[in-house]
């Protein structure tokens, strides 16, 4: 692709993305460039990293840049979209993955014609895993969504969705990996306290996770028949399942789910 892409913002989600466009070469490293607020620590470590550019001025690299990667925290999106406004043009493409940020907020401040889309990819775009959610906005051209698309997928998989339902995608897959990861910590805890040693509770439990990711993907079950498929009356399982059900964890992980689904809509609601 002849395009040149700029990162405003260097933390692990855009790291992620970086090092899935880089890995696939979808562009090339010199036509990665890359930018934060302060941390200069960080971009040394990304440039080396992944031999992208990161000594560039934040005007240079708006001049130099095809398309323009909104990936710095919630709480900095304003302040940044109010900046690039003096200096964006209708040649740009803006992409944000920030949590929250709004299309409609991205085309009111940056004005009339800029095309914008809004995604929610997650940290497993490291390792071309991401589950990435991608809506667009009105000035958006059908090859240009089809960019943002080829983009993500060098990352892992991507869906086109009606922007309304970015709160609910942005808890289930953005936010998603953090809970499982939360799960198999409970879990490698309790392994410890039985007796198990960390490595082997932890080299069991990653390949039970991936297992049970494939099983969904390839089994063509939903997930409460794979769960019935191996819950033997009075066995182990159905012991476990039990103890999950007494303690109502479906209504906790609902409530999960919902906390971080309310709290992209507050994001939103503080921006606009």
């Amino acid at each position: 692709m002849e395009k040149t892409i700029a990162f405003f913002g260097a933390g692990n989600l855009a790291e992620a993305i970086i090092a899935g466009i880089t890995r696939t070469n979808v562009v090339t490293k010199e036509q990665v460039l890359v930018t934060n607020r302060s941390d200069k620590a960080r971009l040394d470590l990304i440039a080396e990293k992944y031999g992208v550019t990161c000594d560039l001025d934040k005007e240079e690299m708006i001049e130099k840049a095809d398309i323009i990667i909104l990936a710095m925290k919630p709480k900095d999106a304003k302040d940044y979209l109010d900046w690039l406004k003096n200096y964006i043009k209708p040649h740009h493409m803006v992409i944000s993955v920030i949590a929250g940020l709004s299309i409609e907020q991205m085309e009111k401040t940056l004005g009339e014609g800029i095309p914008v889309i809004r995604t929610m990819p997650n940290t497993s775009a490291l390792i071309g895993q991401s589950a990435t959610a991608i809506s667009k906005g009105t000035n958006v051209e059908l090859g240009q969504l089809y960019f943002a698309e080829e983009l993500f997928q060098t990352v892992g998989t991507t869906k086109i969705v009606d922007e309304e339902q970015m709160h609910t995608i942005t808890a289930i897959a953005g936010s998603g990996p953090a809970f499982f990861y939360y799960m198999v910590e409970a879990m490698e805890k309790a392994a410890i306290e039985a007796g198990l040693d960390r490595d082997t509770a932890l080299e069991l439990l990653t390949q039970t996770v991936i297992g049970a990711g494939k099983m969904l993907e390839t089994s063509g079950a939903d997930p409460e028949q794979l769960r019935v498929n191996i819950t033997s009356p009075a066995g182990t399982t159905e012991a476990g399942l039990n103890q999950l059900m007494a303690n109502e964890f479906d209504k906790i992980i609902k409530s999960c789910v919902d906390g971080a689904r309310n709290r992209s809509i507050e994001i939103t609601n503080a921006q606009n």
